[in-house]
């Protein structure tokens, strides 16, 4: 029996032992859930933040490397060292709700840098190394958002149709090499991010942070409660497994029925 074979009845565990994973955005929310659990599975993980301070407590929580880098600075993000990394978890992004008619162009353009040309640049340059060794899993942590799109979030559904993009061509082009590249899709999740959302939308529709979690935020879908971060760092991991090694050029929708409808 192969190495990747699946016993019947047994459920595998995620063995990472030895592979090198970068995480950005990795300090907080699905990014620290995410860098906590591929270090649970043994992998040897670099955690990426603009936050300093934060990367060092997450990685020493975990036994990792803390490396701080702002996403917006694109020669910044050139000279990251990537020529190690095995797995590669492109999750940094932020979000901010205006209509188009009132939407700062700066801060689209910055949502763009952080949750597109990173994750490009940050693949161009980990490939090369992926290819060589035969292996790679590229896991970009897009969002309900990378399928169906939403008022007042121009440059974050634009940003996350971008990444679900980027990622389908990063399948094709890694496939005959032992690279995957995929997309996990998640609903809301309890994250920073999602409090400030939250308040948000609050403002923009003149109600209560409760009102918006059940009226908008929620309303979609058939699950009605918020995503645990480490219900996605757990879709994360078992993208990044040997039993995956099918899953390639797709998404993992984690939204609670949204995109049933």
């Amino acid at each position: 029996m192969s190495s990747t074979s699946v016993i019947p009845g047994k459920v595998a565990e995620v063995d990472l032992t030895g592979r090198r994973a970068l995480v950005t955005g990795a300090a907080s929310g699905i990014g620290r859930a995410c860098a906590r659990r591929l270090a649970g599975a043994g992998a040897r993980v670099v955690v990426l933040d603009v936050r300093e301070e934060a990367a060092r407590e997450v990685a020493g929580e975990i036994g990792g490397t803390a490396l701080a880098a702002d996403l917006t600075d694109l020669a910044a993000v050139d000279a990251l060292d990537c020529g190690e990394v095995d797995i590669l978890v492109n999750n940094a992004g932020f979000q901010h709700v205006a209509p188009i008619t009132e939407f700062p162009p700066e801060v689209f353009s910055a949502i763009m840098k952080i949750m597109v040309e990173t994750p490009f640049r940050l693949a161009r340059r980990a490939l090369p190394g992926m290819y060589e060794r035969g292996w790679g899993r590229v896991v970009n942590i897009s969002s309900v958002h990378g399928l169906r799109a939403s008022p007042y979030k121009v440059a974050y559904v634009t940003a996350k149709h971008a990444l679900e993009g980027l990622s389908k061509v990063i399948a094709l082009e890694g496939a005959g090499h032992g690279v995957t590249s995929n997309c996990v899709n998640p609903a809301y999740v309890r994250t920073p991010l999602v409090e400030e959302q939250i308040a948000d939308q609050a403002r923009l529709h003149g109600l209560s942070p409760e009102e918006v979690v059940e009226q908008v935020m929620l309303a979609p879908a058939a699950v009605r409660r918020l995503i645990e971060p480490d219900e996605v760092a757990e879709a994360v991991a078992y993208l990044c497994s040997p039993q995956a090694s099918m899953i390639t050029g797709t998404s993992l929708v984690m939204d609670g029925g949204w995109t049933a409808h």
